[in-house]
């Protein structure tokens, strides 16, 4: 959605109502049409950026629910900066994001997104931002299962509308629940409501490391190999460009690698 300047011109001559639509002409829409985001003024552009503040530690809030943080969080601020746009985000369900992205209601998405077939078939993706992949955490009592093929038959905790719900899926006779975050379903396995959890393996990762469970364990085995990306309108080609030109320009100056460091410690 495109917010459009008023101007408060009385129009009483043809000399000032030419002057008022050649003002139009160069309004802040225009520019925002071609770039697909959303600028108040040509001094305040605003990239509405939407996530799923669920998924650490891509994004999530802090202990005061007040601010987002996490690899994505920082990541979209710094190509917002490189940009000159201000990054305003805002917490959405994870499969409510790409029909924001087509109602307009946002301008972008990023909140560990895979690019895939499905989802290129409805929004542009910018160019992959991180490789990831699904894992599964197990019990650390658990001799059963010790790889994915193990899962047949067994309860396998999800979230909802994930790549790891999609892929879970295709397994035999699993037993599937989805949860709304990926907190929830590491609850689930610790209070025994489910045999293993799927996840993409920096979040079990990361999980692990900050809870301290020490009753748990991640499998080795790599399901998949996937790429993260930042979604946007099918339409806004120029603002795909502008953010692969950012993400480059980050990786370049080292930034990417320090926002990386931050929070999967030094790449090996």
């Amino acid at each position: 959605m495109f917010r459009m300047k008023r101007f408060l011109v009385v129009c009483m001559v043809g000399l000032f109502a030419a002057m008022a639509l050649a003002g139009c002409g160069s309004d802040a829409r225009d520019s925002a049409s071609t770039s697909g985001s959303t600028a108040s003024s040509s001094s305040d552009k605003v990239l509405r950026i939407g996530t799923n503040a669920d998924f650490a530690p891509f994004e999530f809030q802090d202990a005061n629910g007040s601010e987002y943080q996490g690899f994505d969080m920082d990541l979209i601020r710094a190509i917002a900066k490189e940009m000159g746009y201000k990054a305003e985000i805002q917490n959405l369900n994870f499969d409510g994001l790409i029909p924001a992205l087509l109602s307009k209601n946002i301008d972008v998405a990023i909140s560990g997104m895979t690019i895939n077939d499905e989802r290129q078939a409805k929004v542009l993706f910018s160019e992959p931002y991180y490789k990831s992949g699904l894992t599964i955490v197990v019990k650390m009592d658990n001799a059963s299962i010790n790889k994915f093929k193990d899962l047949e038959g067994k309860r396998v905790a999800v979230q909802i509308g994930t790549t790891s719900a999609e892929e879970v899926q295709k397994i035999p006779n699993v037993d599937a629940k989805e949860f709304n975050s990926s907190a929830d379903t590491f609850m689930e396995l610790k209070a025994g409501g489910v045999d293993a959890v799927v996840n993409d393996r920096p979040v079990n990762d990361y999980y692990i490391m900050k809870s301290g469970e020490k009753d748990v364990r991640v499998l080795d085995e790599l399901l998949t190999s996937e790429d993260y990306g930042i979604a946007m309108g099918k339409e806004n080609t120029e603002l795909k460009k502008k953010i692969d030109d950012a993400l480059t320009k980050l990786k370049q100056s080292g930034e990417y690698d320090k926002i990386y460091a931050k929070w999967f410690g030094e790449k090996k």
